[in-house]
């Protein structure tokens, strides 16, 4: 009868870590990333697991997940030489044998050494190197307490928290998936693509494969990566357009953590709404729609914007970003209520707002309406 085949861990290779989870803080990502990370990588090297050494570390982090890739590292750590101070040289007999036999080693082995406070006995003994499989959990689990989030949550049934639902584990050594459990999931070897043009499962065969499948399943995982993607086709569609971006690094941060795979479209409103004051329209599309608004070269506000979308699609009309269609113009009607949530461009998925079916204001009621909006906001 043949034994079922145990893997056993290799004696160095890279480690993935992902939790996959529910819409995470946008504003926050980058740094709950990058902590997340540091606090795996500082456990490993506190286990002796890993060199600290960054060269090859990556970071990845997306509006669903949490990940971190790590070259050589150990599957158990090397034995090390330690030693154990123990009672004085004046103590008593048995309590001198209860030391010795404590940490494994003979009478006539303990060495005899000075110290401020006199002499005393010292045990040299062989410290038993950590074992990845039995430690990477707990590491993971205390990651997930120290990151910088001031508030957590729970979900379902159990007592996990932390700052959003998390659905998925996944914990991989090389080939093989590290067994643990955190958050009270059990680790494997499977993540997921985009939510709507990916598959919804990924099966791993390494660890070292995760960016190149999750980026044929339209995510891009790395951070900074996707960030330059949304600042080039801004810039090349801003171009296209002949307009410039004006201060755009901070909203340009925050929609890098909206999307995991970007594409920009173009929208527009009409001219006679460039009447209310700029700073109502530039605040609206900046802080309330996530748009990029188009300025001139001489810095004037065009009546243009760009949309970050999380949908690469053929026909953009749908979700209202060509300039001859009228959805997205509309939400940034002064005074209008917010739309609904899907009808956010945030990630931009959805649909004609509802503010579309309301009846036009005049232009004297778009500016007096501009002005009392403006000046709501700046109370904020």
């Amino acid at each position: 009868m043949s034994k079922k085949k145990v893997d056993k861990a290799p004696k160095s290779g890279s480690l993935l870590v992902e939790l996959l989870t529910e819409e995470l803080p946008p504003k926050a990502l980058a740094l709950v990333s990058q902590s997340f990370a540091d606090e795996i990588f500082n456990g490993l090297v506190r286990h002796q697991l890993k060199l600290r050494d960054f060269f090859g570390r990556r970071v990845f982090a997306t509006p669903r997940r949490l990940a971190t890739l790590i070259p050589e590292v150990l599957g158990e750590a090397p034995d090390r030489a330690g030693e154990i101070v123990g009672p004085s040289v004046k103590a008593p007999p048995e309590a001198v044998a209860g030391f010795a036999r404590k940490n494994g080693v003979e009478i006539a082995a303990l060495e005899r050494r000075d110290t401020p406070k006199g002499a005393v006995f010292v045990a040299r003994i062989t410290l038993k190197g950590a074992v990845l499989d039995a430690v990477l959990a707990d590491v993971v689990n205390d990651a997930t307490r120290k990151l910088p989030i001031p508030k957590v949550m729970r979900w379902g049934g159990g007592e996990a928290q932390f700052v959003r639902p998390v659905h998925r584990l996944v914990m991989m050594h090389g080939k093989r998936v590290v067994p643990g459990t955190v958050l009270g999931l059990p680790a494997g070897n499977t993540t997921s693509g985009h939510r709507f043009m990916g598959a919804a499962s990924i099966r791993l065969s390494d660890a070292g494969e995760y960016e190149v499948k999750l980026r044929k399943d339209r995510v891009i995982a790395d951070f900074a990566a996707r960030r330059s993607e949304i600042e080039r086709k801004l810039l090349a569609e801003a171009t296209r357009q002949k307009a410039g971006l004006g201060h755009y690094q901070d909203l340009l941060d925050e929609v890098a953590a909206l999307v995991e795979f970007p594409a920009v479209y173009p929208g527009a409103f009409e001219a006679s709404f460039l009447e209310v004051p700029h700073e109502c329209l530039i605040l609206t599309m900046r802080q309330n729609q996530k748009y990029f608004p188009l300025f001139s070269p001489d810095g004037k506000l065009l009546p243009k914007f760009l949309i970050v979308s999380n949908m690469r699609v053929d026909d953009p009309r749908p979700i209202g970003c060509p300039a001859q269609t009228r959805g997205r113009a509309v939400l940034l009607q002064p005074g209008s209520e917010d739309p609904p949530r899907g009808a956010r461009s945030a990630v931009g998925e959805s649909r004609v707002p509802q503010q579309a079916r309301q009846p036009a204001r005049t232009d004297a009621e778009n500016q007096a309406v501009g002005r009392r909006d403006c000046a709501l906001a700046s109370r904020r």
